[in-house]
């Protein structure tokens, strides 16, 4: 059995530090969009927490049922901890 030709969506972020930016990413296992996603910033360790929102956009022929878009909504900046103290 292979994998779906249409395993992808677009996350539309609608506000918050990277408002209007749209990022690829996968649907989770189910075939839902992800309730949350992760995005990196060039900073190093900090990455953007979105959670998703109402909208949806339809636009598939091939598959009607799954969103080809949908919005998510600015949550946090999230640091990772360093695992080294300075002296």
């Amino acid at each position: 059995m292979g994998t779906a030709t249409h395993d992808t969506y677009t996350a539309k972020l609608t506000d918050g530090p990277l408002e209007g930016k749209t990022v690829t990413t996968e649907f989770l296992e189910s075939g839902d969009p992800r309730p949350r996603i992760e995005i990196p910033s060039d900073s190093h360790g900090k990455r953007y927490l979105y959670a998703r929102a109402a909208g949806l956009e339809f636009d598939s022929t091939e598959h009607p049922e799954r969103p080809t878009a949908v919005d998510y909504r600015y949550l946090e900046a999230v640091f990772e901890a360093s695992g080294s103290s300075a002296s």
